[in-house]
């Protein structure tokens, strides 16, 4: 694999084995997890993601799998103040190990309005990260208070039915939007395969079938962002449908007329374009197989 892809996919994908369409049980995907972290690519792997509602479910399970300490992405319900008071404790308990079985560093929730985002950050502990689903249509006051309080936004690209996708222009404008008000971002849902395709949205035998982003694709518009790409190129990025049109090399990645060099990817990667959360950890690796990238 080319250094250039190793960068790009490096702690990318959140596994949320947990979630729609794999809806797995809680054994399961503490299982699959725990088998990720030792297989082929286990450096792709980020964050187990769960709801905070199922923490003492999480506990029970990860305590019978092997020791090590795994990086919690926890997801925020209806009742904020409550769910940081359990975060917090869930974590406070962990220390009390020399090695604790796991520790959430990242929080998400949404937040329709910047007084959500000011509510939650300044109760939230110091040491957790915190992504806000901000408006997609319009999030220039949300982005703007992540900006100043040091939230991070999260960009919803799909879901189980057509109408959860957004279309490339609005997933653009908003990437767009991120890089210039310079607040990081992850992705969530819908980014199963590399490149933009028409795909069953679930496992189910009648599921029905849409255009979904591409990770390669996403992720990429992300880095161009940071490097000013105007937003009507980041959408042409979105919209490609070619694994040919993208090459990687050791020193950088090319697609079409754009190129960005591989340690400006690593600083995209590191500093702005996070990671996407996935109930498939197969399925991205898979895919890459198939297109002869691995």
């Amino acid at each position: 694999m080319e250094t250039a892809l190793s960068i790009l996919m490096e702690g990318l994908i959140d596994y949320a084995g947990l979630y729609p369409p794999a809806s797995l049980g809680m054994d399961t995907a503490t299982r699959n997890y725990a088998a990720y972290r030792k297989g082929h690519q286990a450096e792709w792997l980020g964050r187990f993601v769960l709801p905070v509602a199922r923490l003492k479910e999480f506990s029970a399970a990860r305590a019978t799998l092997p020791a090590g300490t795994w990086k919690l992405a926890a997801l925020i319900g209806t009742d904020p103040v409550l769910d940081l008071s359990q975060l917090a404790e869930f974590n406070r308990a962990g220390f009390l190990y020399a090695e604790p079985a796991a520790r959430i560093d990242t929080l998400e929730m949404k937040a329709d309005r910047p007084s959500d985002i000011a509510r939650v950050l300044e109760a939230a502990p110091d040491d957790v990260i915190a992504y806000f689903e901000i408006p997609l249509a319009d999030p220039g006051h949300c982005l703007a208070e992540l900006a100043r309080l040091g939230g991070r936004a999260k960009l919803r690209t799909g879901g189980v039915t057509p109408d959860r996708i957004p279309s490339s222009a609005e997933a653009a404008a908003f990437v767009a939007a991120c890089a210039a008000a310079r607040v990081p971002l992850k992705a969530t849902a819908g980014l199963h395969h590399p490149f933009r395709s028409l795909r069953p949205l679930t496992y189910a035998p009648d599921s029905p079938k849409a255009m979904m982003h591409g990770f390669v694709n996403v992720f990429l518009a992300a880095a161009f962002a940071t490097q000013g790409a105007p937003a009507a190129e980041l959408e042409a990025l979105l919209d490609e449908t070619s694994p040919q049109a993208f090459r990687f090399t050791s020193d950088g990645v090319q697609w079409r007329n754009r190129r960005i060099d591989a340690e400006s990817l690593r600083r995209a990667r590191g500093d702005f374009a996070i990671a996407f959360g996935s109930c498939s950890f197969e399925e991205p690796r898979q895919d890459l197989r198939e297109a002869g990238w691995l």
